[in-house]
């Protein structure tokens, strides 16, 4: 077994573990895509405890494109409140809410390229939800896969988008989708940027990077 495929089966391993926000926002959205590119979209610039109250508030009133459209702008602004920017994401869910009526039947679709035609849709959404909602192989990095697999000595790239290209190279395919709710967990919770918890690290004899392995954490 390969160095990569060591530490995602021990991550698996330990998953269920931690009380991270990602697992809660697994649970919440399950296999909908709809909802996972909703929530998806909330979440950027904002902290994870905050996207699973504003998708929580939003969900019990919504549950489809037409949903949204059924809202008037001041009414959705105040269900997902306090997200960042939720004047502008608003106005963004209402725009996507509308393409996929007109173009899509109301459907969510399941390629990168349609996905991205999306306003406000960027490969981080469109990936997570093809992985998560479609189940398809799909690597999605936001700032805790990027910071991670550098951090681990996988890779070594500068933005999230060298890191997806270099990680399709050298992950089996057959892990992609478990990537992101993998390392966002274990980020959240053990690897986090600012004093991580190398003291409790169940992959710190992998962790390639000199220092991390002795540093004691509290």
């Amino acid at each position: 077994m390969g160095k990569v495929e060591t530490v995602i089966s021990i991550l698996k391993r330990e998953y269920q573990r931690w009380n991270a926000p990602v697992i809660e926002f697994m649970a919440q959205n399950g296999d909908e895509p709809f909802k996972i590119l909703v929530s998806t979209i909330l979440s950027l610039r904002t902290r994870d405890e905050i996207t699973l109250k504003a998708s929580k508030n939003l969900f019990r009133v919504v549950n489809s494109p037409e949903d949204i459209l059924k809202l008037s702008q001041e009414e959705l602004e105040r269900l997902i409140y306090p997200v960042g920017f939720y004047r502008n994401k608003a106005k963004m869910l209402k725009e996507i809410a509308k393409d996929l009526i007109k173009s899509y039947g109301g459907k969510v679709p399941d390629s990168l390229e349609e996905l991205l035609s999306l306003k406000g849709v960027g490969r981080k959404t469109a990936n997570l939800v093809l992985s998560a909602g479609y189940g398809k192989p799909a690597i999605c990095v936001d700032t805790h896969v990027h910071r991670i697999s550098n951090r681990l000595g996988w890779i070594k790239t500068k933005n999230p988008q060298e890191t997806e290209f270099e990680l399709m190279k050298m992950v089996p395919k057959k892990y992609w989708k478990d990537i992101n709710r993998l390392l966002v967990a274990f980020g959240q919770t053990i690897c986090k940027p600012v004093k991580p918890k190398c003291d409790i690290c169940p992959i710190i004899e992998h962790c390639e990077v000199s220092g991390y392995g002795n540093i004691q954490r509290g």
